[in-house]
C-alpha cells in the first residue's frame, strides 16, 4: 500500500514538473528576470514600446526602424574568472516581440565582437529587420567585452566561446526564454549574419546542425585564420611602394591615390563590362574576366593616366595571394572588379590617413588579431605587420583548428531540411570572393554535383559589392525572405532580385554560383526582367 502511494505521489510530482516546469509561460516580461536557468544569469527583462528609436551598431545614432513593441532581456552566460585573472562571460540580448510570427533568429556579430549588439535582426541595407517582421531575436557578445580588445586570445574558454561555443549556449538559453515567454517552442530557428557573423553563421551549420533550420552566411570569413595573413601580406605590399614621412615611415594611404584607383576601376570595367552582354559599370560574368594591370603601366615620358611600375608589381603581389618563399599559398588570390575605387575598398587596404599612422582596418583590427588571437600559443614580441610568412602558416594552426568552419559536412544538417545561401562581394577586400568560390566548388565535388549541392546550399555573387555591402552594386537583397521561402516552401531560390544606391532605379537578378545574371539583348537595361540567370558554359 505504502508502495503503491509512494508512486503515485511521484508520478504526480513528475506529470506536474512535466506540465507546469518544462513549458510555462511567463505571466509577464518582468516575470522572465526571476527565472533560473543553467549557467545563466537573467540581469533585466523590460518591456520596450513600440516605435522605439534603435541603432543598428552600437555607438551610432538611433532612429526609427519601425519596431513593434517587445519584451528585452538581457543576461550572461558562464560568468567566471578566466585563467588571466580577468572577468569573462557570454553577454546576450534576446528580444521577444508581441507580434510574434512563431520564429527565431540568432544574429550574427562582426570582428572580434566584444560587444552586444542590438538584438534588431538587420538582414541588409533597404530590407526590414527580423525584429520588425516578427522573430524573436537574440544577439551576443561571443564571450568576452570589447570592440578592439584581442588580449582574449591569450585564455583558453575566452578563445573556444569566440570561436564556437557561445553559438550553442545563446542558442539553448534563448530557446528556453521563448519556451517560457510565449508557452510554445519556436516553429523555425534561422541564423543571420554578415563578416565574421557569416563565419559564426556557416559554423553554426557545421558544429551545431540541430539547431537552426536555415542559415544565411553574408561575405563569410570562413578562413579568417589565413584571411589575417592576407591582411598583413597585403599591408607589408602597399607599405614597400608608399612615400615616407620625415622619419622613413611608409604612408599607406598615399600607395595609390583615388586617381589610380578611378584609372584601375575603370579599366577593368573596359575589360570585363560587356561579357554578360551589357556595358553597365557591374560585371557578372565573373569567371570569364581576366585583368592585367600591366597594360596600366607608365610608358616614357608618361605622367598621368598610367601606373609607376612599382604601383602595377604591387597590385599584382597583393591580388595574387599570400604565398611563402617557396610559392605555397597562404591565402587566396582576389578577383580585380569595379569596387577597388570604392571608399570601402580603401579603408580596409590603405586607409585615409595622411600620416604614418595609419588607420586602414587591416592595420587597427587586422595586426592586433593576428598577433593576439590567430597566431597561438602568444608570440612576444611578433611584429603583425611584418610576420615570418615561411613560419605563419604553422603559427595560425591551432587557431584555425577551433576557428574555420572550412568542412563541406552538412550531412545532418540537410537531412532534416537544413538550407544555407551564402553571398559574397565581388570587392570584399577583407575575405576575397575568389576564397569562397573555391569552397564553394570543393562543397559541389563533395557533395556529387552541382544539382545535390545547389539542394542544401546556394551560392550568390554580388559585383561591385565591398564588405557586406557598398560599392557600385545592387546591394539591396532579401536573403531572408528567400530563405524562408525554401525552408518553408520547398522554394529553392533560382535568383534573388536586388537594387543598390549606387544604381537609382536600377534592378538586378542575383543568380546562384555559377550562373551570372545575363542581358538577354532587349528590354530595359535598368530592370531585371531583361536578364536571365546564364551558366558559364552558355
Amino acid at each position: 500500500m505504502r508502495h503503491g502511494m509512494f508512486q503515485t505521489v511521484l508520478f504526480g510530482m513528475a506529470l506536474s514538473w512535466l506540465l507546469c516546469g518544462a513549458v510555462a509561460k511567463a505571466d509577464s516580461c518582468t516575470d522572465i528576470a526571476g527565472l533560473h536557468l543553467q549557467n545563466t544569469v537573467i540581469q533585466s527583462a523590460t518591456m520596450v514600446p513600440a516605435g522605439t528609436p534603435e541603432a543598428i551598431m552600437p555607438n551610432l545614432p538611433p532612429r526609427d526602424l519601425h519596431l513593434p513593441r517587445y519584451c528585452k532581456v538581457e543576461g550572461s552566460i558562464h560568468e567566471r574568472i578566466g585563467a588571466d585573472k580577468q572577468h569573462y562571460a557570454t553577454r546576450f540580448e534576446v528580444r521577444l516581440p508581441d507580434n510574434w510570427n512563431g520564429k527565431f533568429l540568432f544574429q550574427g556579430g562582426g570582428g572580434l565582437d566584444g560587444v552586444v549588439r542590438p538584438a534588431i535582426g538587420f538582414t541588409g541595407f533597404g530590407t526590414p529587420t527580423a525584429l520588425t517582421r516578427g522573430y524573436a531575436v537574440a544577439s551576443t557578445d561571443a564571450g568576452h567585452e570589447g570592440m578592439a580588445n584581442s588580449i582574449f586570445g591569450k585564455e583558453q574558454k575566452a578563445r573556444l566561446d569566440y570561436a564556437y561555443a557561445a553559438i550553442d549556449d545563446v542558442t539553448r538559453v534563448s530557446k528556453e526564454l521563448m519556451a517560457q515567454y510565449y508557452g510554445k517552442p519556436a516553429a523555425h530557428s534561422y541564423f543571420d549574419g554578415c563578416s565574421n557573423g557569416g563565419r559564426q553563421a556557416m559554423m553554426a551549420a557545421q558544429r551545431f546542425p540541430l539547431e537552426f533550420d536555415g542559415i544565411v552566411a553574408g561575405d563569410p570569413g570562413f578562413r579568417l585564420s589565413h584571411a589575417a595573413i592576407g591582411e598583413a601580406w597585403d599591408t607589408e605590399t602597399f607599405d614597400s611602394i608608399a612615400p615616407v614621412d620625415k622619419d622613413g615611415h611608409p604612408i599607406l594611404s598615399a600607395a595609390f591615390s583615388q586617381a589610380d584607383l578611378d584609372l584601375v576601376s575603370k579599366a577593368v570595367l573596359e575589360k570585363c563590362d560587356a561579357l554578360d552582354g551589357l556595358k553597365d559599370g557591374e560585371i557578372n560574368n565573373v569567371s570569364a574576366c581576366r585583368f592585367d594591370p600591366e597594360v596600366l603601366t607608365c610608358k616614357p615620358a608618361q605622367t598621368s593616366g598610367c601606373l609607376k611600375a612599382k604601383q602595377v608589381k604591387a597590385l599584382k603581389k597583393a591580388f595574387g595571394g599570400a604565398h611563402n618563399s617557396t610559392g605555397e599559398r597562404l591565402y587566396a588570390s582576389w578577383p580585380y572588379d569595379a569596387g577597388i575605387a570604392s571608399m570601402g575598398w580603401r579603408m580596409w587596404k590603405l586607409g585615409t590617413s595622411p600620416t604614418a599612422k595609419s588607420n586602414a582596418l587591416n592595420v587597427m583590427l587586422g595586426a592586433p588579431a593576428l598577433r593576439d588571437y590567430f597566431v597561438h600559443p602568444y608570440i612576444s614580441g611578433f611584429d603583425p605587420e611584418h610576420p615570418n610568412f615561411d613560419a605563419i602558416d604553422g603559427e595560425v594552426e591551432q587557431t584555425s583548428i577551433i576557428n574555420d568552419p572550412t568542412s563541406t559536412d552538412y550531412g545532418t544538417f540537410a537531412a532534416r531540411g537544413g538550407r544555407m545561401i551564402l553571398y559574397e562581394g565581388m570587392s570584399d577586400p577583407v575575405f576575397s570572393a575568389n576564397d569562397i568560390i573555391d569552397y564553394y566548388k570543393r562543397f559541389i565535388r563533395d557533395s556529387g554535383g552541382l544539382e545535390q549541392a545547389q539542394s542544401v546550399a546556394r551560392l550568390f555573387l554580388v559585383p561591385g559589392m565591398t564588405h557586406c555591402g557598398q560599392g557600385p552594386a545592387t546591394d539591396q537583397f532579401d536573403a531572408l525572405t528567400a530563405l524562408e521561402r525554401w525552408v518553408e516552401d520547398g522554394e529553392a531560390p533560382a535568383k534573388i532580385q536586388a537594387t543598390g544606391r549606387a544604381f537609382p532605379g536600377r534592378s538586378r537578378p542575383l543568380c546562384p554560383f555559377p550562373a551570372y545574371a545575363a542581358y538577354v539583348g532587349s528590354g530595359n537595361s535598368e530592370d531585371a526582367a531583361s536578364f536571365v540567370c546564364k551558366a558559364p558554359s552558355e
